[in-house]
């Protein structure tokens, strides 16, 4: 006899690429780390906060990026014998955008379901019952979402910055931004300068300087190391970009700081 399908479940995926379909819907919660997704066409990066939304009979790529951990919510169109599953809250969940963002409130509950079923693997009382719960607080959620877009969209400069700093030491491009609020690289980079008053470049560029500051007046770090540390491909270009932006050399604003 086949074993039941888990209702929810975490899991961690592995860092090759994998895609396939099935004949149910699923929604992805991202708990640690990142995974990157490709539904609809679209691809997009899950983590902490974040989620996609995967239809029936969708196809579907997925790998995980190092360490990660997703809640995995498994939605069959129909139940054994028995009465459609949510069937307007479903409907109405995947009418939506296939990438998601939680606010703080709905990520509490997840964090608390997700530390139960992580202690209790096995009760799929509790994997189906957490499964319920979440179809209705996502529903909920994300039509609230999409009644805030129509006043007009803003980004999340909180994930944004989180993921500038998780890779601040190394090549950041626009696309990769793009990817942790799920838009493409162009209308990322329209609304990014609009809302921050720069560019997307521009801004990380400010980050690794702040960050090299920083280094220079807190740390024993030699220059070489903090360039490595900021992003820069050598110090001599971080010399000389430390230096027409600060109007002061490295060295000399270690001296003059310190």
């Amino acid at each position: 006899m086949k074993p039941a399908r888990k209702q929810s479940q975490i899991i961690a995926l592995p860092s090759y690429t994998s895609n396939h379909t099935h004949d149910y819907g699923q929604v992805v919660i991202g708990l640690q780390g990142q995974s990157e997704f490709e539904v609809s066409g679209r691809g997009g990066l899950v983590g902490p906060g974040q989620g996609c939304l995967v239809a029936f009979d969708e196809e579907h790529a997925f790998s995980g990026i190092g360490h990660n951990e997703i809640l995995v919510i498994n939605v069959p169109i129909t139940e054994e014998g028995g009465q459609q599953y949510f069937e307007d809250k479903v409907d109405r969940l995947f009418s939506g955008d296939a990438y998601f963002q939680l606010d703080n409130q709905a990520q509490l509950l997840i964090k608390a379901l997700s530390t139960e079923m992580a202690a209790n693997p096995d009760d799929l009382l509790l994997s189906s019952a957490c499964a319920d719960t979440l179809i209705c607080v996502l529903q909920n959620h994300l039509k609230d979402r999409a009644q805030s877009r129509r006043h007009g969209q803003r980004l999340n400069l909180d994930v944004i910055d989180s993921y500038i700093q998780a890779h601040i030491s190394r090549k950041i491009s626009v696309a990769q931004l793009a990817g942790t609020v799920f838009l493409a690289e162009s209308q990322f980079h329209q609304l990014f300068k609009d809302q921050v008053g720069m560019t997307p470049h521009q801004y990380v560029l400010e980050k690794r300087f702040h960050l090299a500051r920083q280094l220079i007046q807190e740390s024993r770090m030699t220059m070489g190391q903090i360039a490595d540390s900021c992003g820069f491909s050598s110090q001599s270009g971080f010399t000389s970009a430390f230096s027409r932006y600060f109007g002061v050399s490295p060295a000399r604003y270690r001296v003059k700081n310190c």
